[in-house]
């Protein structure tokens, strides 16, 4: 029987081989992975309507439900994301920074890969193929810990996955799916010296253990209780735009709007169409007395209302009086993933920017570009909201360390 040791050992022999393939080789096993998730399309679909259909008999909440379904179309992003991935520079040997000493020693600053990267994530199935082609391209090798819901998914990937890595010749032990209980992820968290950095992506319970838990270095990925803050100088018709789009467009996912702040000098004009709006794409306003004035179909907030992470059709909703306490509103209830403002004030821009506290901060545009993909970096791993090393959208060069060479002509040190 495979144990986790022995998966994390191979992992580590993997690791060596790919800290020092070629881009070509590693592009040439992206396209491979890609082709073979294409090619098993309908074994991954029939995999994933079983963990679908058990999750529905578990009565598990329908943003789970969206976040596990996969659809023809979304394996074929899924394949996408790879192919993308191969045409996107390789991090590794770049030199971040490099100068000559007065002694003639020469100093540069390169990237290496970590080695052995964790990843524990839940329910999405399509992280199984992001997190392994950027594992590939940045030379990593991966252990993937999904969740049991996404059993069946996960599993059909991964062998898609690895038949594309081997049969462009790279270790077949570059990518691995970790199974088994509760212990496996306590030995994964812990598997100091076989692992050389964890991830966690998934709701807060999740990230809150493993950080509290682990003996691994931790890169923190963040829930996203999003806000948008409506200024006084809004234009009301992009408001409107960007609410909409933040908040329907994908309700399940962490860089969608939770919570919608109206100037109160705006409000009579903004709130009784926002509310309309949003009552017509079916979403529930759970506000404060002055936003529930403008409407009867608003839900009284509750005390913690404004802490919600709701990844549905809901949103917190109250009037502010200024942008000061706009911004003291943020600051007392933001996960730090991503903050809007909408605005025509320049000076009031430029404040909400170098005044609000997160990985991500939009002026006069959704938070739903707040994704790896949008910005051009493919696919992603998550959306780090922590302050060291990575923070936003996890891509390539996040998955890289560095290390300092010297070059020198036979110097000795005085």
């Amino acid at each position: 029987m495979t144990t986790f040791t022995d998966q994390a050992s191979d992992a580590r022999l993997a690791a060596r081989v790919l800290a020092t393939a070629a881009r070509a080789e590693k592009d040439t096993a992206l396209h491979a992975m890609a082709a073979a998730v294409l090619a098993d399309t309908a074994t991954i679909m029939a995999a994933n309507a079983e963990d679908v259909a058990r999750a529905e008999a578990a009565g598990t909440d329908a943003p789970l439900i969206d976040r596990l379904r996969l659809t023809p179309e979304r394996i074929e992003a899924m394949a996408a994301g790879l192919v993308d991935l191969a045409g996107l520079a390789d991090p590794v040997g770049d030199v971040v920074r490099g100068w000559t000493n007065p002694n003639g020693v020469q100093v540069r600053q390169v990237r290496v890969p970590f080695g052995v990267v964790g990843i524990i994530f839940e329910a999405r199935p399509n992280v199984t193929a992001d997190a392994a082609g950027i594992a590939v391209k940045s030379g990593n090798a991966a252990l993937l810990r999904g969740s049991s819901s996404a059993l069946h998914s996960n599993q059909a990937i991964m062998a898609a996955l690895r038949l594309g890595v081997a049969e462009a010749g790279l270790p077949v032990d570059a990518v691995q799916l970790v199974e088994g209980g509760r212990e496996v992820t306590g030995e994964m968290m812990t598997a100091r010296g076989l692992v050389d950095v964890l991830i966690p992506r998934g709701g807060a319970g999740l990230i809150n253990a493993v950080v509290q838990g682990a003996t691994v270095p931790v890169i923190e990925t963040g829930t996203g209780n999003c806000h948008l803050f409506v200024d006084a100088s809004a234009d009301i018709e992009m408001a409107l735009a960007i609410m909409l789009n933040a908040k329907v467009q994908r309700p399940s996912v962490c860089n969608a709007l939770e919570t919608l702040l109206v100037h109160a000098d705006i409000a009579s004009r903004f709130l009784p169409r926002a509310l309309e709006a949003l009552a017509e794409a079916g979403v529930t306003v759970h506000g404060t007395p002055d936003v529930a004035a403008y409407s009867a179909a608003v839900v009284p907030a509750g005390p913690h209302e404004f802490d919600a992470e709701y990844l549905t059709l809901d949103l917190a909703a109250r009037t502010v009086k200024d942008l000061d306490e706009a911004l003291a509103h943020i600051a007392a209830h933001s996960t730090g993933h991503s903050e809007t403002i909408v605005t025509a004030d320049l000076a009031s821009a430029e404040r909400f920017v170098a005044e609000v506290d997160a990985a991500a901060v939009l002026v006069n545009a959704s938070s739903r570009f707040v994704d790896g993909g949008e910005f051009g970096f493919g696919s992603e791993i998550g959306i780090s909201t922590q302050k060291l090393h990575a923070r936003g959208p996890m891509a390539l060069p996040e998955m890289t360390s560095t290390k300092y060479v010297l070059t020198g002509r036979g110097q000795t040190r005085a």
